[in-house]
């Protein structure tokens, strides 16, 4: 692989950590406030925040062509945020958590062998790797309680392909520049967010939800630059199978904060994700 595709692996890597520090700061605040008031909160501040920067620098707007591929990708993103949540609610997480994850990363590998043809047997190498670390890291079996229905699957896996879709559009949308494409996305996953609470308002207490929101927004802006960034520099696959290791990096802070202790499968899949971005930065 060139500078450029070790450079596309180190930058999805950020883009990970940093979408790991945004889950689990928004995790925290969901335990006191609705999940989707956290995340439009975030997502409109952080609207907000792109277009003064990009207004600000005078950042010229790019075609609508591009542009139109980041807003449906902003779109249909926070839609399958929506179907995730009512997925997660509907039974044990563990598997539907595990199949979006996988999803998320093997939609966009799948167009990638389609848009960008077949990858070098390392880099194919690291690619199945990091698919395993993402099950192992997500995956959390229940040994008691309720078991994942047909519908929670369904739906996570509905989720997993939407979340897929939406790094595939943000690659195509790349050329209008992170900035830009950012502040679409966000202008439209807001308008989503906001239709889906005006239809099924959170039953819970109004209060406090921005507290966790803007910070995780913030962070989950930053990351999102990054991983436009990795997908302009490499192949699409290298870039979501990467930034989809993000679980590690809340269960990395779930553990330094709140003392949780990552499972033995869960360790298992950081070390096997350490080996894929090292196949994959060769």
């Amino acid at each position: 692989m060139n500078a450029s595709g070790a450079s596309s692996a180190g930058l999805g890597l950020v883009a990970a950590a940093t979408w790991g520090g945004s889950d689990f700061v928004g995790g925290l605040g969901a335990r006191r406030a609705p999940a989707l008031l956290v995340v439009a909160s975030g997502h409109i501040v952080s609207f907000f925040v792109l277009l003064a920067f990009c207004m600000g620098i005078r950042l010229a707007p790019p075609g609508m062509h591009a542009l139109l591929y980041a807003m449906v990708g902003g779109f249909e993103g926070s839609l399958a945020l929506a179907v995730f949540y009512r997925a997660l609610a509907m039974g044990a997480m563990g598997l539907t958590a595990a199949l979006t994850g996988l999803l998320t990363a093997l939609v966009p590998v799948v167009f990638s062998l389609i848009y960008d043809g077949m990858p070098s047997l390392l880099t194919a190498a690291g690619l199945a790797a990091g698919l395993g670390a993402i099950w192992l890291i997500t995956h959390a079996p229940a040994k008691d309680g309720p078991a994942s229905p047909p519908a929670a699957l369904l739906l996570g896996a509905l989720a997993g392909m939407g979340f897929g879709a939406q790094l595939i559009l943000f690659k195509l949308a790349s050329g209008a520049g992170p900035l830009w494409t950012m502040t679409s996305s966000r202008a439209a996953g807001s308008v989503a967010l906001i239709l889906v609470i005006f239809v099924k308002p959170p039953k819970e207490p109004w209060k406090g939800f921005w507290q966790a929101g803007v910070p995780a927004g913030l962070l989950d802006m930053i990351g999102g630059l990054f991983y436009l960034r990795a997908a302009q520099l490499g192949r699409l696959d290298v870039a979501a199978v990467v930034c989809s290791l993000y679980p590690a990096g809340t269960i990395v802070l779930a553990g330094l904060v709140l003392h949780e202790r990552p499972t033995r499968r869960q360790i298992a899949g950081m070390a096997l994700a350490l080996s894929a971005v090292m196949l994959l930065s060769v």
